[in-house]
């Protein structure tokens, strides 16, 4: 009876050298003529279709820039190898453009973004126009979008960053004492983490929002209630994986107490599987972010952030979609660059992931 489910694996087993080879095969190279295309349904969407709806000209344009990746994709297949990841690539140069970006943002020459008073003479809801003094056109108050998003970039980077800090910080220490110390500690701290983590957390953001003033760090302050059970449970889990290695045994059986353990041995470990989750948590809460000053409960202008950017152009999406559309595929691409980036850092570091 158990060399029966053996023989039926057998099949499948045969046809695994074909299904990795197929799967290592590079795109056709044809399909590189897509790339040109895509770049031209991207201009088309965003430059002459001006007498029809916002519908169309977003779905020629998304269209558009699936086309181009694809095109793109199949050329550095074919000039690199099958094993070309072209996502992550884009992804880092994307995720280092926007860090540039936040960084530089208060030194460039652009024009005004913030202040309604300077943006007078700018132009009402101009059009993206790449080669104009407002690459992605103004908003509903003559202020550029191109310098907002920028601006967007730093407040959503500083707010995101600084709560994944804090909950790194705070819910690192408390998970590694959990799963090291084990007993009535590591069940009390179960507890609170996973209460936390059933608690829906759109209230429980608004509702905190609602109570402090809402500035950059308050905000951070705030999502890393997010972040802080996220992380307990992470270090928890890893924790309890590195405390059973040899270095950590050999550590106890030569006399080193526990702080030295835990400080010397289990953090350095720990601290990488947490990094390659802090890309995934920072995509979180850089939508949890937006979601609360679309709100109108979370940074509020003229400090401008992608999700109050949204907001201030939702009610003329039908006839100016560039105002909400902007700073909505940026928040996107920034978002799903920190997931394919954590994704790879999560392959490499976390150590759970590279038994499977």
């Amino acid at each position: 009876m158990a060399a029966e489910p053996m023989a039926a694996a057998e099949p499948m087993a045969a046809f695994e050298p074909e299904i990795r080879a197929r799967s290592s095969e590079p795109r056709p190279f044809w399909l590189a003529l897509l790339l040109p295309i895509g770049i031209a349904l991207i201009f088309i969407g965003t430059k002459t279709l001006n007498g029809t709806t916002a519908e169309i000209r977003v779905l020629l344009v998304l269209v558009g820039i699936v086309a181009a990746y694809l095109g793109l994709d199949a050329a550095c297949q074919k000039r690199w190898g099958a094993g070309f990841d072209t996502s992550a690539w884009l992804s880092g140069i994307w995720l280092v453009m926007i860090g540039l970006s936040a960084i530089t943002v208060s030194w460039l020459p652009l024009p005004e973004s913030k202040l309604v008073k300077n943006s007078f003479g700018e132009g009402l809801r101009l059009r993206p126009d790449l080669f104009s003094r407002h690459p992605f056109g103004t908003n509903s108050q003559e202020l550029d979008i191109l310098g907002g998003v920028m601006w967007g970039a730093r407040t959503s980077l500083i707010i995101s960053l600084g709560a994944v800090a804090i909950g790194i910080l705070i819910g690192g220490v408390i998970g590694i004492a959990a799963g090291y110390f084990r007993g009535s500690l590591d069940t009390g701290v179960g507890i609170l983490a996973d209460s936390l983590l059933a608690f829906p957390p759109l209230i429980l953001l608004v509702a905190v929002a609602t109570v402090f003033t809402q500035n950059q760090w308050t905000m951070a302050l705030e999502l890393s209630l997010l972040g802080i059970p996220t992380y307990i449970r992470l270090s928890r889990a890893n924790t309890l994986t590195f405390a059973q290695r040899e270095f950590v045994l050999a550590a106890k059986a030569m006399g080193s107490d526990n702080r030295r353990v835990i400080f010397r041995e289990l953090m350095p470990n720990v601290a990488l599987p947490l990094a390659s989750y802090a890309f995934l948590v920072t995509a979180v809460l850089i939508v949890a972010e937006a979601s609360l000053s679309f709100l109108g409960v979370g940074i509020q202008p003229p400090e401008p952030t992608w999700g109050n950017m949204i907001r201030g152009g939702f009610e003329r999406f039908q006839d100016h979609p560039h105002i909400v559309f902007v700073p909505g595929i940026v928040m996107f691409m920034t978002v799903f660059a920190l997931n394919r980036i954590g994704d790879k850092a999560r392959e490499r570091w976390d150590p759970r992931e590279t038994q499977l």
